[in-house]
């Protein structure tokens, strides 16, 4: 494979995946990170693709600097949860979809689903899902916040709050040890509680680094959720409380590229 068609390569995969990291597309190719960012580059050149700090996406002109760092974070572990929770969501079926860049990659993994009523605030999976003509999509109103294209404010819970789902589908920022879903604004927090209390199962998205986090904000008890799904076990004092409470737990370990 020459370098003009490796690059048309690394732009497909991007286009079919949204984020790439430099390791992976080095790996997959069998060629060096410093090969993968010069072609990273080139593809940047043509605006095709933007860079991140560890990989690139493609160009949107709502995706603000530090959302897209995260986005490629953990970039492998997020997308096979989203694969995990579409193949775990049947079709001809509502839910909500919570503001954060795990619930983003459930929203593409979720076009390979038929006939979805999805309610949500977040923006960029509003942006993803809504091209997908047996999908009806509503979006909560309500103010943007720039940092992640999440809706928030009292409109956006009311908006919510009119819905019954089958199911909701909840980033977060952290779980501590004592199994209390936590995050970092309040307003965030409060759409995100109206969709568990609204949804009749609450699928909870968590990679291993939320474990290993804290924030300030209680968006209530780990036992409030009917299934985790997760890259890797939990730990003890978590585990504990899942299994006390007959929780689900989905692993999903990550896939090369």
């Amino acid at each position: 494979m020459n370098g003009r068609q490796r690059r048309d390569a690394i732009f497909e995969i991007v286009r079919r995946r949204g984020f790439v990291v430099v390791e992976a597309l080095a790996e997959h190719f069998n060629v060096s990170s410093q090969t993968i960012r010069r072609d990273i580059q080139a593809l940047c050149d043509a605006n095709l693709l933007v860079r991140h700090h560890g990989g690139a996406g493609l160009p949107s002109s709502i995706v603000k600097p530090d959302y897209a760092a995260k986005r490629v974070a953990c970039l492998a572990e997020k997308e096979a949860i989203a694969e995990a929770v579409a193949a775990y969501l049947p079709d001809n079926v509502s839910l909500f979809l919570s503001i954060g860049t795990t619930t983003e990659m459930v929203a593409r993994a979720l076009l390979k689903r038929h006939r979805l009523k999805i309610i949500t605030n977040n923006l960029h999976a509003a942006e993803i899902l809504h091209a997908e003509a047996e999908f009806d999509v509503s979006v909560a109103g309500g103010s943007i916040r720039h940092h992640n294209g999440g809706i928030v404010g009292p409109e956006a819970t009311r908006f919510i709050e009119q819905y019954r789902a089958d199911y909701a589908v909840i980033g977060i920022g952290a779980i501590d040890a004592e199994g209390t879903l936590l995050d970092f604004y309040p307003d965030e927090v409060s759409a995100a509680q109206a969709m568990m209390r609204n949804g009749r199962q609450v699928l909870l998205v968590a990679d291993h680094t939320k474990f290993a986090r804290t924030a300030t904000v209680s968006q209530g008890p780990l036992t409030g959720i009917s299934v985790l799904f997760t890259d890797s076990v939990p730990p003890a004092s978590v585990g504990g409380l899942l299994r006390q409470n007959a929780i689900e737990v989905v692993l999903c370990p990550p896939r090369r590229l």
